[in-house]
C-alpha cells in the first residue's frame, strides 16, 4: 500500500503547528490520557482509519492498558471492562463521529451521560478531542496515508 500524497498536515507549511497546538489546547483540560486514546481508537475503528488505530492502540498499551480492554473497544457496550464515565465518552464519541446516521446527531441523553462525570472544560476538550480526532481519519482516509509509516 502507497499513501496518494505525503500527509497534507506536513505539506502545508503552517498547518501541523496550528493542529498540534490545537490538539495541545484541547488536552489541557483534565481529561486523563488513556480516555482520550480511547476516544481516539474508537473513532477510528468507526471511520476504518488504519493510520490512527494502530497509533492510539500503541498509545494505550505504552499508557498500561490492557489487552482485554483493547480488544473490546469495538463492543464496548457488551463488556463489563470500561467504567461508567469511559461508555459516557464511548458513546459520546460514537453519536458525534456518526452524526448523519440520526436527525439529533447528539441527543441530550448521550451528553448528560457524560456531563455527569465532566465539567464544561473537559467537556469541551472531549468535543474538540473527538472532532480532531475525525479530521485526522478523514485526512488519512482521503490520501491513503498506511498505517505503521510513521512508526518506522
Amino acid at each position: 500500500m502507497q499513501a496518494r500524497i505525503k500527509n497534507p498536515a506536513l505539506t502545508v507549511p503552517e498547518a501541523m503547528p496550528a493542529l498540534i497546538a490545537l490538539g495541545n489546547a484541547a488536552k489541557k483540560a483534565g481529561v486523563a490520557a488513556n480516555t482520550l486514546d480511547l476516544i481516539y481508537l474508537r473513532a477510528s475503528q468507526i471511520n476504518g482509519c488504519s493510520v490512527c488505530v494502530d497509533m492510539h492502540s500503541r498509545d494505550l498499551k505504552k499508557l498500561g492498558e490492557t489487552d482485554e480492554r483493547l480488544y473490546a473497544v469495538a463492543a464496548w457496550r457488551e463488556t463489563a471492562f470500561f467504567t461508567e464515565a469511559e461508555r459516557a465518552v464511548l458513546a459520546l464519541t460514537e453519536a458525534a463521529t456518526r452524526a448523519a446516521d440520526r436527525p439529533d446527531a447528539v441527543p441530550d441523553e448521550i451528553w448528560n451521560a457524560a456531563a455527569k462525570h465532566y465539567d464544561e472544560a473537559a467537556m469541551a476538550a472531549l468535543v474538540l478531542n473527538i472532532a480532531l480526532i475525525n479530521f485526522w481519519n478523514r485526512v488519512n482516509l482521503t490520501t491513503r496515508q498506511v498505517a505503521g509509516a510513521a512508526s518506522k
